[in-house]
């Protein structure tokens, strides 16, 4: 996971809809004239109509520097790292990498979007959900708003009645994005019945999620393996229905996870359980095992329902990993 990155974030001047804009011009009067803090106070006055207050404008200020875009050297102002980046091209798709990478949760709301559209209310809940470090209270929607009018501006969603969508720039960044900022782990190799005493081949392999779409997957499902009940984060793993590796399209379409507990999701990936389109229980024939726990999770509890409509599991995800599986 990234760090340094930023709680708050602050809305620019030109409107909700104009923040790009907004930056572009202030860094390139930036990169033209290395101003001092009072000429770069002077320029907001004079370009933009009712911006005279030294506090608003220094506010936005410091979240350029904070975010790397400008830094101050001696009396002067110039651009930062981020900065120098993002200017030679003004290309949008840095800008998207450099704002989702600098911010708290930015991420994580565009997952929550690609499932279905917010209100300012459900946006802000969401964030708050997913990332309690971002400090604001129940309720109160003035940080939301900047989230989204920022994602607004940089063309990821639109406005539709009080509801805020992704648009097809938004789902093709979300698309990339789980495996962009992805870190790897490793997981067991071999088929099912490699899996003895005897002989168990491991494998470290390139398959991860992005750390944001892990919280927010988790989040869904109250930090609970819905099959076992287990509640540790540390034990927890996501585990996709259709494949990663077969599937990419899906890979952070939050319809085609499971929170699972790591021996749950081993045993779900290696074929010995699976779950039914209405949601039940289905436990492979040939999977025996001595393992009180497993016994109760999964054995004993063939044919259960499990609670998974109100995550929203794609009932048409689990019918075609099934159709794969030759005893299901």
């Amino acid at each position: 996971m990234e760090t340094d990155r930023l709680r708050s974030i602050v809305p620019m001047f030109g409107g909700r809809t104009q923040y790009v804009e907004t930056l572009q011009s202030v860094l390139e009067f930036i990169d033209s004239y290395h101003p001092t803090t009072d000429e770069l106070l002077g320029w907001h006055r004079g370009s933009f109509a009712n911006v005279s207050s030294e506090r608003s404008i220094m506010r936005r200020v410091r979240y350029l520097s904070n975010a790397g875009f400008l830094q101050q050297v001696d009396n002067h102002w110039e651009l930062g790292s981020v900065g120098r980046e993002y200017v030679p091209e003004y290309d949008i798709n840095v800008l998207l990498q450099i704002m989702c990478g600098r911010n708290v949760g930015f991420r994580s709301l565009l997952y929550a979007l690609a499932v279905a559209p917010m209100t300012i209310e459900e946006i802000s809940n969401q964030q708050l959900d997913t990332h309690p470090e971002l400090g604001w209270s129940r309720g109160e929607t003035d940080m939301a708003f900047q989230r989204a009018n920022w994602l607004w501006s940089m063309g990821l969603v639109q406005k539709q009645d009080d509801k805020y969508e992704l648009t097809s720039r938004g789902r093709e960044f979300v698309e990339g994005a789980v495996e962009t900022w992805a870190e790897p782990i490793s997981t067991p190799n071999g088929p099912a019945e490699s899996m003895t005493a005897h002989a168990y081949e491991t494998v470290a392999v390139t398959r991860a999620v992005d750390p944001e779409f892990r919280v927010t997957t988790l989040d869904r499902y109250n930090q609970t393996c819905p099959i076992s009940g287990i509640d540790h984060p540390a034990l927890l793993d996501v585990a996709h229905i259709l494949s990663w590796s077969d599937y990419p399209k899906h890979r952070a379409d939050l319809r085609n996870v499971l929170v699972l507990s790591k021996i749950h999701h081993a045993a779900f990936d290696r074929g010995l359980f699976t779950i039914s389109r209405d949601y039940e229980i289905i436990v492979n024939p040939t999977f025996e095992t001595e393992s009180d726990h497993l016994r109760e999770t999964l054995v004993n509890q063939n044919g259960a329902k499990v609670p998974l409509e109100v995550p929203g599991v794609s009932q048409s995800y689990l019918a075609k990993r099934n159709s794969a599986l030759e005893w299901a």
